[in-house]
């Protein structure tokens, strides 16, 4: 795999360096100091016929910043996969927005970077395990029981000993606990103490000073400190229609 590492920090640039060239995985890294070093490199690359699989791009950066030039990537024939690798989560959002593979949060743990590395120089070891059927839940509807799916549900708020499914068709209300329903629906991700969702119903995640909620089938739910960093990891690493 051909990576592309690009800071304006010099030492975080040749730290990122240093621990890419230390993969296994990874054939060439090259730096580039900032986002018009970084065009120029991919046009070297793309014109010697050995386009970069990988770029790792700064987001502060003077002149052309990471958010433009990862948009600038999107619209290439053939783009490389984008990580971001900042110290300001904030801009979660925005790589979200623009498609990135993975997000990182300096300093940059090794762990944490050879697992996205082993992601995107591997596409088929982001398809998810094989798991079981979870069982449908009964519901009463004016005297008839009918079973709602997991996979019908957009999201579920805790009611005490009870919990309100959200689906197309309505609200549903299930005498069942929700740490309960998050052990028997796994598909259902907490990003509350009293609520789950189903993440490809998830249309907006949204940061402001400091607190972060997402949209979901319409509603904005909030989504807690604890539950933050790992939703945002799920939503930048789900499959793109």
């Amino acid at each position: 795999m051909r990576v592309l590492a690009v800071d304006d920090e010099l030492p975080a640039l040749d730290d990122l360096v240093f621990l890419l060239r230390a993969d296994p995985r990874v054939a060439d890294v090259d730096g580039a100091r900032d986002g018009a070093a970084a065009l120029r490199a991919l046009d070297r690359a793309i014109a010697a016929e050995r386009p970069y699989d990988a770029v790792f791009l700064d987001v502060r950066m003077p002149g052309l910043d990471g958010i433009v030039l990862g948009r600038l990537l999107a619209q290439f024939a053939c783009p490389p996969r984008l990580v971001y690798v900042t110290a300001h989560e904030e801009h979660a959002v925005q790589a979200f927005e623009v498609q990135a593979a993975d997000y990182l949060l300096k300093p940059v743990r090794p762990e944490r970077l050879a697992e996205t590395v082993r992601r995107i120089s591997d596409p088929a070891d982001e398809a998810a395990p094989f798991l079981p059927e979870p069982e449908p839940l009964p519901v009463e509807l004016s005297g008839v029981t009918r079973f709602v799916h997991p996979a019908e549900v957009h999201f579920v708020e805790a009611r005490g000993d009870y919990a309100r499914l959200h689906t197309a068709s309505g609200a549903h209300l299930v005498r069942i606990p929700l740490t309960v329903l998050e052990e028997r629906w796994p598909a259902l991700v907490r990003i509350h103490r009293s609520h789950l969702v189903a993440v490809p119903h998830i249309s907006e995640l949204r940061l402001d000073a400091g607190r972060c909620t997402v949209v979901v089938a319409g509603t904005e739910l909030p989504v807690s400190r604890r539950h933050t960093r790992q939703l945002r990891d799920l939503l930048l690493r789900r499959p793109r229609p």
